[in-house]
């Protein structure tokens, strides 16, 4: 995508609702996907008034009118609840602004997409885990999130990245990655290819059971990292899910497994020295704890029974997703440095073979908290 220009940025806010007079804005946050600003204004009475105004980027997210569907649909539901349960909507849900054409997006004379949000004030987001108490937070909300959602009707969300973690689908994609090997790399990556060809019972599991209908579709996330909660600075509890771009039909356990994936890991998602890469089992209980009690009993005994599952198979799906980049040539996953997503890959599997050593350990500890 072309940079940002003033006078895009300029045409967006004049085309929106926005409620007292501009003072200024700025870059905002450190997002990969959405360029990113607040806005400051002021009201008549000298108040001051924060926005988030976000272009979208319509490379990644190809139908950004779908996109927005979802994202209104699930605020305004969350809202709802929220406000039945005496909680603060200002705060507890993202709240869109709407254009001045009433619709929740704006569309600017070179054909990009626009929105805006109310800005969550006295909260902050957290890119690394400072603490322990920040995880299990991030599993309450996470959880939370599940819970309030529990009896939204999934079904009616669009998919705003198709197949997005239809493992099966996956893996289909990586074997013919293996077979065309444009790059010619298949031959020094064999060690890494068996061990996903020896794993298509993981990429199966979740995409068979979903088919005999022995799983419920779940209104999901699909980005449960820490920055995407919103914590509030008096009490550092977890207040207000963000990022809902990838919010759509999908698996408890996936949610659940891709915050463990990334948050119960011992080393980061690039880590060179194998050695210092495991599932850490106390961050595991801890995370599990926390979505658990956020999910309030909304969740079935299977899935619950089924959480480990979650974790290796998203850890299992993303590193065979930065191995199949690898082979297609790094055309995915922005790389830093020759072979960054071959290493990528092999912290995933060692955590897929750390996780399937402690198989025990996290089915214990599942079967304790239930």
């Amino acid at each position: 995508m072309s940079r940002v220009s003033a006078e895009q940025i300029k045409e967006a806010i004049g085309n929106f609702d926005f409620q007292g007079t501009y003072v200024e804005d700025m870059p905002w946050g450190n997002g990969h996907i959405n360029d990113t600003f607040l806005l400051v204004f002021e009201s008549e009475e000298k108040k001051t008034i924060r926005y988030i105004l976000q272009r979208m980027n319509k490379n990644i997210f190809t139908k950004p009118v779908e996109l927005m569907e979802n994202v209104v649909g699930v605020t305004s539901y969350l809202r709802k609840i929220i406000i039945e349960n005496g909680g603060d909507p200002a705060r507890e849900t993202l709240n869109v602004i709407p254009a001045k054409d009433g619709k929740n997006y704006y569309v600017d004379a070179t054909g990009e997409y626009w929105r805006a949000y109310d800005f969550v004030e006295d909260a902050t987001c957290f890119d690394q885990v400072e603490k322990p108490e920040d995880f299990y937070e991030s599993a309450v909300s996470f959880g939370n999130f599940q819970r309030l959602l529990a009896d939204y009707p999934a079904e009616t969300l669009h998919e705003t990245i198709v197949n997005f973690h239809n493992t099966k689908v996956r893996f289909a994609t990586f074997k013919k990655a293996v077979e065309e090997d444009v790059m010619g790399r298949a031959a020094e990556v064999a060690e890494e290819i068996q061990f996903v060809l020896d794993r298509e019972d993981v990429a199966n599991y979740f995409t068979d059971l979903l088919e005999a209908n022995e799983l419920p579709l779940r209104v999901t996330h699909n980005d449960t990292k820490l920055n995407n909660i919103m914590m509030d600075n008096a009490t550092r509890k977890g207040i207000c899910v963000i990022d809902l771009d990838t919010v759509m039909p999908g698996l408890a356990m996936n949610d659940f497994g891709d915050s463990i994936r990334f948050g119960a890991s011992t080393a980061a998602e690039d880590e060179q020295d194998l050695d210092k890469v495991w599932c850490d089992m106390d961050l595991f209980e801890l995370y599990s704890k926390g979505f658990i009690e956020g999910c309030g009993g909304k969740l079935t005994q299977k899935e619950i029974e089924l959480l480990p599952m979650g974790a290796k198979t998203m850890t299992f799906e993303c590193g065979m997703r930065f191995l199949t980049d690898y082979l297609q040539g790094d055309t995915y996953f922005k790389i830093h440095r020759p072979g960054h997503n071959l290493d990528r890959c092999r912290t995933q599997f060692k955590l897929v073979a750390d996780m399937e050593a402690k198989w025990d350990v996290m089915q214990g500890i599942i079967a304790k908290l239930l």
